[in-house]
């Protein structure tokens, strides 16, 4: 296990540099796919993907705990972890509330886009004399 938390600790900025873009697009992934409403089994399997990723971020996190590192990244790609493992639960035991909020942001979205593109196009061009 040594072994292994030299490797990660050694091989920071690369490990990082590949999970924290892993992390957000997976769960990205679930939450589209559970806002179009597909199939269970392809929910399953995105939250398959992206909770061994974010579990993989925080084991890497814990290598650095456990030498006693304790600064901001630590505890902001711990926060990232446990936030993408939050959204892959939430994902799991309760997709239609999940749908439902993502329909209400969107359906919040749309319309302030629609009453800027009004007051913005809404300018008189007075031609020249």
């Amino acid at each position: 296990m040594n072994l292994l938390f030299e490797f990660s600790r050694n091989h920071c900025i690369a490990i990082c540099a590949f999970l924290v873009p892993a992390n957000l697009l997976l769960t990205l992934g679930t939450v589209v796919l559970v806002s179009q409403l597909r199939h269970l089994t392809q929910v399953y399997l995105s939250v398959f993907a992206a909770s061994f990723f974010a579990l993989t971020l925080l084991l890497h996190d814990f290598t650095w705990f456990s030498i006693g590192v304790v600064m901001a990244p630590t505890y902001i790609l711990l926060a990232l972890a446990c936030v993408c493992l939050s959204l892959n639960l939430w994902a799991i035991v309760h997709p239609a509330s999940m749908k439902q909020l993502i329909k209400e942001f969107t359906s919040i979205g749309y319309r302030n886009v629609a009453m800027l593109t009004n007051h913005t196009f809404s300018l008189k061009v007075t031609e020249p004399n």
